[in-house]
């Protein structure tokens, strides 16, 4: 990279670990960081930016209200344009706090969820969510718990840290580690509750990659092992199953990757920082009823990415935003640290996994061929033409 590189402003939209959702075909992006000047920022609360996927235009909305703190690893859910974020780590320490807004409203405020019912999950971060029947159902991360609370936990649903045990002297101290447990808050009702779950329950992890096929989540990776590992936990029974898979057509091991549903049966999944050190540029689906990986092609395989997004995009596309594309790793005996990275990306990326309709098809051939095109659409009705001319301005812009 050459000094005009490094000097050339930064843009707003370059992020990781940020949350994202499609809503009416508009990609909802917010929160995350970005490297400035060497260094690690956290980006603006009081903002969300809306992208067009027909045009591939962005806007940026204000926020109000009772504004989140500068938050890292927390995790974002979205039920009918209801954005909730809960846990993650900010300057005080991990989190277990809960915010809301609502982005249907013209004004978009902030409130922050309390008077709760239920006991409240112990703070966190790089967790993940299912979003089923009105429920936020979380899963496992990475946080502390006094040792009262840790009297109470089965050590099958918490790895700890051992520098943190040696620390700990009394009832207050706070233990770090590793869970694997499931806590669900009803947003109906305002209760947090945490289900009994039985089977064969994945080990204590965060970071890994999870989605929902119809009553069923699924988790991946996540851990330190040479293949991606799969469970999925039945949401009506509360029933764990560890799905065996060939290690020969298993994906590498991996975390900070992203798994979407892309139909009843089958997971999209890409990217991640694998078992190997890399920043992973692979793309793979899953079936799960035959429970086996194919890898698909990729026609983005020259951008690697982590800390991404991926969202389920009209026609079942899958669209990935954000991440780097060149994590870095220390480790020495005592610590891994991830060192900033200025290699933070702001483009949309489209995965098709499905045959696209006529009509899809009609459209993207007049986008790519606008001036070859743009006189015949004041032949086709109004609505149409403001169709197409997005679709021109998308490939305009992605050219």
């Amino acid at each position: 990279m050459d000094a005009a590189q490094r000097d050339a402003p930064v843009s707003p939209l370059e992020r990781s670990s940020h949350t994202a959702f499609i809503h009416n075909n508009t990609l909802y992006v917010w929160g995350g960081y970005q490297v400035v000047a060497g260094q690690d920022v956290v980006l603006p609360s009081d903002e969300i930016w809306l992208c067009d996927l027909d045009s591939g235009m962005w806007e940026r909305r204000e926020m109000t209200g009772d504004i989140p703190p500068d938050l890292s690893g927390f995790c974002g859910a979205n039920i009918n344009s209801k954005l909730y974020i809960f846990g993650g780590y900010e300057t005080a320490g991990y989190s277990s706090q809960m915010f809301s807004v609502d982005l249907s409203e013209p004004c978009c405020s902030w409130k922050r969820v309390t008077d709760t019912k239920g006991t409240t999950p112990s703070p966190r971060n790089k967790h993940s969510c299912w979003v089923h029947r009105g429920r936020l159902i979380y899963f496992g991360g990475y946080g502390c718990k006094t040792l009262r609370e840790l009297r109470n936990t089965s050590s099958s649903n918490f790895t700890l840290e051992e520098m943190s045990w040696s620390r700990a002297v009394n009832e207050v101290t706070l233990c770090k580690g590793w869970n694997s447990e499931v806590n669900v808050f009803d947003t109906l009702t305002a209760t947090w509750s945490m289900p009994e779950t039985q089977g064969s329950a994945p080990s204590p992890r965060g970071c890994h990659a999870s989605a929902l096929l119809g009553n069923k989540g699924y988790i991946s990776g996540g851990v330190e092992a040479a293949e991606l590992d799969m469970f999925c936990l039945d949401l009506d029974t509360w029933t764990w199953t560890k799905l065996d898979i060939s290690s020969a057509f298993a994906p590498l091991g991996r975390s900070w990757h992203t798994m979407t549903p892309t139909s009843d049966h089958t997971l999209f999944m890409y990217g991640g920082f694998g078992t190997n050190g890399d920043t992973l540029n692979d793309a793979w689906q899953f079936n799960t009823q035959t429970r086996e990986w194919t890898k698909m092609i990729n026609p983005h395989k020259d951008k690697p990415r982590v800390f991404h997004t991926a969202c389920l995009g009209r026609d079942s596309d899958v669209v990935v935003f954000g991440g780097s594309r060149n994590l870095r790793i220390v480790m020495d005996s005592m610590v891994i640290l991830r060192l900033p990275s200025p290699h933070h990306c702001r483009d949309v990326l489209i995965f098709q996994t499905q045959p696209y309709s006529l009509s899809r098809l009609c459209e993207d051939v007049i986008g790519q061929n606008s001036e070859l095109l743009r006189l015949q659409l004041s032949w086709l009705p109004s609505k149409l033409q403001r169709t197409l001319e997005k679709r021109m301005s998308f490939f305009s812009a992605s050219s």
